[in-house]
């Protein structure tokens, strides 16, 4: 999705060596780690990037826990996007790590295996019922019990398609895709049809493209990545066929999600994933691909649809739990949730939410018909990101990848080489 939500997930953090301290004053009647002792004392709450745009939200929000709870005091501090997984380690290492942190489950795996992150499924298990099962299990790590942040808001999005460039190849622009033989099938024909200057996609594969075509990223302990197997290897030279044939985009090396929008945006790039925020971009960038938007289904071989998914983690060490985890159910609670979800276009984590009218009833508008695909979607979706593949593994998978589809390696051995540079990052994670 080339949208600014996107980038809430897709930053990640390093492997981290952090010492076993936090910040944190007063004491709690139960002291850290229980949440059964009285809800009181002053907390500090940490966003990433949420001021600008919602900050009458968010005053409210604290108001209002602050107006139940006489005694509790919230500092709300909010982080820029830029480098924020950085100021979660400097943080972390410092000793100054905030009570209730808003994280991604990649942030979260090293707080959580250096005990800094609190294990809800122990301290808050009251709570679990509340929640979408794939969303709780998103904040899950391999290796180890537990669960490690309340989810919050989740994201996914449809693939938009030109109509104007399937009906120009002779394709039908009312039968999009459905499966990845189509999918192949149509842009090989829509490249041979343009001579080349019409490419499908624009992105060259990720680790959640392995996880949809059905590719075993993990073994079952997560000691070890897996995504080499046969699948992951017919998979990448399927895009190694398409990038030869320019129904990959030529310059898929070095996209980005923006500027695979904007070869979107300019008819260069017939498919696209996106969210509803991008229909507005089209109305008003593009009109006359505004009026030959085609909206599917993304494309999976397991049923699943890949989603986005945004936590509240409370530190381990903080000096007022039960605070702490009251207000990050507080903030992540179905109510919450759903007022959050009306002012952006994202969904609620909670259970029964995505049933709510807002989800489910259309209005004859494009907006509308994306955000009821979405949440439907989203009811059985899952995080295929590996919640221990860092930043670091992203950059030696694409490395790998872009060497494949270059020629300079067999997909086999590209995939090979991905999956034992991730592993031993993987090892010196610890």
């Amino acid at each position: 999705m080339p949208t600014s939500r996107r980038t809430f997930a897709a930053l990640a953090v390093s492997a981290l060596l952090l010492p076993l301290s936090a910040c944190g004053s007063g004491d709690d009647g139960g002291g850290p780690g229980d949440a059964s002792g009285k809800i009181e004392g002053d907390i500090t709450f940490q966003t990433w990037n949420l001021r600008a745009n919602f900050k009458d939200y968010f005053d409210g929000v604290i108001a209002d826990f602050e107006k139940k709870h006489p005694g509790t005091r919230v500092k709300w501090v909010d982080q820029p996007a830029e480098g924020y997984a950085d100021k979660i380690s400097a943080d972390a290492a410092g000793g100054t790590l905030p009570d209730v942190v808003n994280v991604s489950p990649d942030l979260v795996a090293p707080l959580a295996k250096a005990g800094l992150a609190l294990d809800l499924d122990k301290a808050a298990a009251k709570y679990k019922k509340e929640y979408l099962a794939g969303a709780w299990a998103s904040h899950q790590i391999p290796g180890m019990t537990g669960t490690y942040a309340f989810p919050w808001y989740l994201n996914t999005g449809p693939l938009f398609y030109n109509k104007s460039l399937f009906k120009k190849a002779g394709l039908d622009p009312e039968q999009p895709p459905k499966t990845y033989d189509d999918l192949f099938a149509d842009a090989l024909e829509l490249a041979k049809k343009s001579d080349g200057k019409v490419a499908t996609l624009a992105n060259v594969p990720t680790i959640e493209d392995f996880g949809r075509y059905g590719v075993e990223l993990m073994n079952k302990q997560g000691t070890a990545f897996t995504f080499n197997d046969a699948k992951g290897i017919q998979l990448l030279a399927k895009y190694k066929e398409l990038y030869d044939a320019k129904a990959l985009d030529p310059q898929a090396l070095t996209a980005t999600p923006e500027s695979s929008g904007k070869k979107f945006l300019t008819e260069a790039v017939a498919m696209n994933p996106g969210s509803a925020l991008d229909l507005g971009n089209f109305k008003k960038q593009a009109p006359s691909l505004y009026r030959n938007i085609g909206i599917t289904d993304q494309i999976t071989s397991t049923g699943h649809v890949n989603m986005y998914v945004m936590g509240v983690m409370v530190n381990s060490r903080t000096k007022h739990t039960a605070a702490s985890v009251a207000f990050a159910h507080w903030v992540t609670d179905a109510e919450h949730q759903m007022s959050f979800a009306k002012k952006v276009a994202i969904f609620p984590s909670t259970a029964g939410s995505l049933d709510d009218p807002y989800f489910t009833k259309e209005d004859g508008t494009d907006e509308t018909r994306v955000r009821v695909a979405a949440a439907k979607s989203l009811k059985n979706a899952v995080n295929y990101t590996p919640v221990l593949f860092s930043e670091q593994m992203k950059t030696a998978l694409r490395n790998e990848v872009a060497k494949a589809l270059q020629g300079k390696e067999s997909a086999k051995a590209a995939l090979d080489n991905a999956v034992k540079a991730c592993n031993t990052l993987l090892q010196q994670q610890g």
